[in-house]
């Protein structure tokens, strides 16, 4: 699906999940650009920095040994960590960005001392987005793709195909969060490539779903109640209609409560 991609990375604990999480995007004949950012350029922060990021370079080759992939690791100082990113993934030409959300241990909000909401709003390339990294291990029952504007976009299902059959093929379910309340029932269908998909409509009133604070409860809801075991939520980079869906209290909100695995994506 990707022929390019670039994984920032913060520490070592982020190394083998996230490229594994890529490789399984990646084209027969892609590449994994692995990016870890020391956030100065003091010496000698830079220095003792330098040396430690052996600890991120030897796992990423390792890694790209097991899984037979391209992986190069590059490690670069800046005091200004999102626009090194975007630089990096402009000059290398990526097609997508892979990254976990670290943030600030201390704090409830998980956007707090973390690059991720700058980047996903930004980026030129597709921007994914991992809420936990065991995600790369998690067994997978099904894949819950809300949106608020009817058919979901072609690309973000092109994505959660993707996924699926990296998994084994399995179901994907849309649930249709615009103004149309629907019976609940779904509608059974499947991919070009056979993945089985369902397409529901809540069973909630138009008002609620007009209120944009409630469609993250919405969603959780939908995930909790089904066992979905993976939410990817996603948007066009220039909605047609409407204002974003991937607003910094939406994705707050589902990434700190969501009872499982969430990967949002702005493509």
């Amino acid at each position: 699906m990707y022929r390019s991609l670039l994984v920032p990375v913060k520490s070592p604990a982020e190394v083998e999940p996230l490229i594994r999480f890529a490789a399984s995007l990646l084209d027969a004949d892609g590449e994994i650009r692995m990016l870890h950012v020391i956030p100065t350029t003091t010496m000698p922060a830079v220095t003792r920095e330098w040396r430690a990021s052996v600890n991120l370079v030897v796992p990423a080759h390792e890694v790209a040994a097991v899984l037979d992939v391209k992986v190069e690791p590059e490690v670069k100082a800046s005091v200004d960590v999102p626009g090194e990113i975007l630089e990096s993934a402009e000059a290398h030409q990526a097609d997508g960005i892979v990254m976990g959300l670290g943030g600030d241990r201390r704090s409830r909000n998980p956007f707090v001392g973390h690059t991720a909401s700058g980047i996903l709003h930004h980026a030129a390339a597709d921007v994914l987005i991992l809420n936990r990294l065991a995600l790369a291990g998690t067994k997978v029952p099904r894949i819950l793709v809300p949106t608020l504007r009817g058919p979901t976009p072609p690309r973000i299902l092109q994505l959660a195909e993707e996924l699926s059959l990296r998994r084994g093929g399995i179901p994907v379910v849309t649930i249709d969060l615009s103004s149309r309340a629907g019976d609940g029932a779904g509608e059974e269908d499947r991919t070009a490539r056979g993945i089985p998909t369902v397409h529901r409509h809540p069973i909630v009133s138009a008002s609620l779903l007009s209120r944009r604070r409630h469609h993250a409860q919405l969603i959780l809801q939908s995930a909790a109640r089904e066992r979905y075991g993976l939410l990817l939520v996603g948007e066009e980079h220039a909605p047609t209609e409407g204002p974003p869906m991937l607003t910094r209290p939406f994705l707050e909100e589902l990434f700190r409560e969501a009872p499982c695995p969430v990967v949002a994506v702005r493509s």
